[in-house]
């Protein structure tokens, strides 16, 4: 097994209500792949193998990172989070947030129910998303050498979560707590994998770059 480095995309359109029209990386999403791709180089980063999504706002933070030959994968994209939020107000009666703070009583509400089958007819079961991070993952660190994974936070903390046996809680609190542009080390550790590295940004640890450290 390869050590895997997951890498939560920069920056999208903050301002959206649906999957579509977030799916774009803002100007300052670009500038933090930017920099991070920078940052990889300049300290002897060496990664044979780039992988994204097939999102928009994977692929444009592999191309600003400096990666546009990223290989990608279907199986890397994002659950639709929005898709979900309308299906529990309408199914449910749960109300969607329209700040950052409610979102942290109603993602772990959404996973609750999601991974309970508790929303009739999901474009995605929970069964079918945690099967293909797994099975991604596992395809990529077959590999030879270390690989670069641009995805989305929502897998990521699904990558986490299979690695360390958390509930549903647990992944939602740890999906809401990764930034923008952060990596995420998966290290094999006895045919298992160990995370080694959570949320770092270090290309945004300078004074004049704290305000680059996002969330959304």
């Amino acid at each position: 097994m390869s050590h895997i480095t997951l890498i939560r995309h920069g920056q999208a359109n903050t301002s959206a209500r649906d999957e579509a029209s977030y799916d774009r990386l803002s100007d300052l999403g670009h500038q933090q792949a930017a920099w991070l791709g920078d940052h990889l180089r300049s300290s002897g980063n060496h990664h044979p193998r780039v992988y994204c999504g097939t999102l928009t706002r994977h692929i444009e933070t592999a191309a600003s990172m400096g990666y546009t030959d990223a290989v990608q994968d279907s199986r890397l994209n994002e659950m639709e989070y929005f898709t979900l939020a309308e299906a529990m107000r309408d199914q449910h009666g749960l109300p969607i947030p329209q700040e950052r703070e409610g979102f942290v009583e109603h993602l772990p509400k959404v996973f609750t129910a999601w991974a309970a089958d508790e929303i009739s007819e999901p474009y995605e079961s929970w069964l079918q998303f945690e099967t293909r991070t797994r099975q991604a993952l596992e395809e990529i660190a077959a590999g030879e050498g270390p690989a670069l994974v641009v995805t989305s936070g929502g897998l990521i903390s699904m990558a986490l979560r299979q690695a360390m046996g958390l509930d549903t809680t647990g992944m939602a609190r740890l999906a809401l707590a990764i930034m923008n542009t952060s990596m995420h080390r998966l290290f094999p550790i006895g045919g298992h994998w160990s995370p080694v590295l959570f949320n770092a940004v270090p290309h945004l640890e300078a004074p004049d770059r704290h305000f680059a450290q996002t969330h959304l």
